[in-house]
């Protein structure tokens, strides 16, 4: 049986959430609030939507909203990075001016598995690519290449600057201004093989279908995700934005 796309995948999380709701709300009606809040609740935390944001667990309906509450709120961004054993340091947060800086400021150097070369980003983007590396990158690392990745090897993501385009014009202030996006070129595996979308993504073979995989399970956790197939700007490079008005390609 295949697996469902991305957007299969989405409407039919979207779909289990309405129900998890219409039965949260008939447990509440009944006692279930209190069963939910109690701190020997019998509901794992991963389907209680009164628990906080743990990455490395599994996916639910009730997930995403686990995940706007720690996108929303530092202290619980930072909670779930540490209790994940991400590697994000804090840093005092940058203030350039109304279009640039970073809210929520810390270096980034480790994942749940995979390490990253140090890089200032904020909370929410570190969040974000810590759901995407553990539930996206590592398990069709395993499936697809028979490794795990090592390393994700990035062009970074603070960069005070407006949106470029493919005919050279400047355009809108970009997510990179604020440190909502991060770009990754490429992956180290555990086995010693170096892979990078400028090399492999228009090859034939699974280190071709790996970096697709990954391209399109990025757009479960970003908002907005760039590739190879976008445009010439994003031949070598997957742009992974946080807020946005939803694309992906």
């Amino acid at each position: 049986m295949t697996k469902p796309s991305g957007r299969r995948r989405i409407l039919h999380l979207a779909a289990s959430f309405v129900f998890s709701a219409l039965a949260l709300v008939v447990l509440m009606g009944g006692g279930g609030y209190w069963l939910l809040s109690h701190p020997q609740s019998p509901v794992p935390d991963h389907w209680n939507p009164l628990r906080d944001l743990t990455i490395t667990a599994r996916v639910t309906p009730v997930t995403p909203v686990q995940m706007r509450r720690a996108l929303a709120d530092e202290t619980q961004c930072r909670a779930a990075l540490a209790g994940a054993g991400v590697s994000f340091s804090l840093v005092e947060d940058l203030i350039v001016d109304e279009k640039c800086g970073i809210a929520g400021r810390g270096v980034l150097s480790g994942l749940t598995t995979a390490s990253v070369n140090g890089v200032e980003t904020r909370c929410a983007t570190a969040l974000l690519l810590a759901m995407w590396e553990h539930h996206v990158v590592q398990p069709a690392a395993r499936e697809i290449l028979g490794s795990r990745v090592r390393s994700l090897r990035h062009l970074g993501s603070y960069n005070c600057r407006r949106m470029r385009t493919a005919q050279g014009k400047d355009s809108g202030w970009s997510s990179h201004a604020t440190a909502d996006a991060i770009d990754i070129v490429g992956v180290e595996l555990a086995d010693g093989r170096s892979l990078s979308l400028l090399s492999d993504w228009t090859t034939l073979g699974p280190e071709a279908d790996f970096l697709h995989r990954i391209g399109r399970g990025a757009c479960e956790w970003f908002r907005v995700v760039l590739g190879p197939n976008y445009n010439r700007l994003h031949a070598d490079h997957f742009h992974l934005q946080g807020p946005g008005w939803g694309y992906c390609r």
